[in-house]
């Protein structure tokens, strides 16, 4: 049975905040809590959600990277959801080092500023199920993680999100720090900003554009609603069992082949684009499924969203956005 998350009355940091996983997150909690929102705005879902202006909600412009613009933003919280990061494989690809700075060291602030207030209820790190390797198929947290080549810029994101779950537990063990991690499997919906194939394929497909498909087009990934990944994260920040493991969070029945997805999208927008077939020369991943009975053990946690209908809204959101721009 899916548990009942209740986060009120909280004061809750979310680095990162203005990113699209950020914003619907803060949307759920800002009734009903205070939300701080830490971010540099280098992706914004924020600006095109109807939160600016409301009254709990404060928005701080700053960087991980800043040790003190960290602590200043995290003196008010009881909770902390840490999703700033370098994340994106294009991004990743051209900032390899940028990404190891902020992924790494930027944590690292946030973990320290946790502990010199000491008075924190909860904190997520949040992970990547990139820590499993090329192929993850039913992956628990409790199997052996998989990182590829010393260079290759694809694991240079995957270990510095792996060290940021071994920093959070440590910070647990050694210091009784409330942490905890989750490891997002394909995230979609509404709002979602920067890379990502359904964003990519959605606003080819509204334009009537080529939608390119990476080699074959047959990578399998499991996609999760960005309103369940949400469930989640209030399931962890809720739940006195949470800290001091790491949790796969993703929907395994919503599994389908990149290539198929392209064609689901298509039809679902009754587009006259075409699929292209791009060469990639980097390493990718060919099988990314979670097992999730860990989270749905002790947090409660069961994904609502299939595919079909979580690509449907966020079609909706898309297409209604086009369509603002026309105005």
């Amino acid at each position: 049975m899916a548990g009942e998350a209740v986060v009120a009355g909280e004061t809750v940091l979310i680095t990162g905040g203005a990113g699209f996983i950020g914003t619907s997150l803060a949307r759920r909690l800002v009734e009903e809590n205070e939300v701080i929102i830490f971010d540099n705005f280098h992706r914004d879902a924020l600006s095109r959600s109807e939160l600016p202006g409301h009254t709990n909600l404060r928005v701080i412009r700053g960087d991980v990277l800043d040790a003190q613009a960290v602590k200043d933003a995290m003196a008010p919280a009881t909770m902390v959801v840490h999703l700033a990061a370098v994340a994106g494989v294009d991004t990743v690809l051209k900032q390899p080092a940028r990404t190891m700075r902020v992924n790494i060291i930027g944590t690292y602030h946030v973990l320290e500023a946790a502990i010199a207030f000491g008075k924190l209820r909860r904190l997520i790190d949040f992970s990547t199920s990139e820590v499993f390797g090329t192929h993850a198929y039913n992956a628990s947290e409790g199997e052996a993680t998989v990182l590829g080549a010393v260079g290759e810029a694809r694991w240079t994101y995957a270990v510095s999100k792996l060290a940021t779950e071994h920093m959070a537990i440590t910070y647990w063990k050694e210091f009784e720090l409330p942490a905890l991690s989750i490891r997002p499997f394909n995230i979609y919906g509404p709002g979602q900003v920067g890379e990502g194939a359904i964003h990519h394929f959605i606003v080819r497909a509204l334009e009537g554009r080529p939608l390119e498909v990476h080699n074959d087009g047959s990578q399998i990934r499991a996609w999760c609603y960005v309103e369940d990944i949400v469930d989640g994260i209030c399931l962890a920040l809720s739940n006195a069992e949470a800290p001091g493991h790491a949790f796969n969070i993703g929907n395994p029945r919503s599994t389908l082949t990149i290539y198929n997805l392209a064609r689901e999208i298509i039809e679902l927008t009754s587009s006259a684009s075409q699929i292209q077939f791009v060469p990639w020369h980097f390493p990718d991943v060919e099988l990314r499924i979670p097992n999730i009975d860990k989270a749905r053990r002790i947090l409660g946690f069961e994904p609502k969203t299939d595919l079909e209908d979580g690509l449907a809204r966020t079609i909706d959101w898309y297409r209604a956005q086009a369509e603002h721009k026309q105005e």
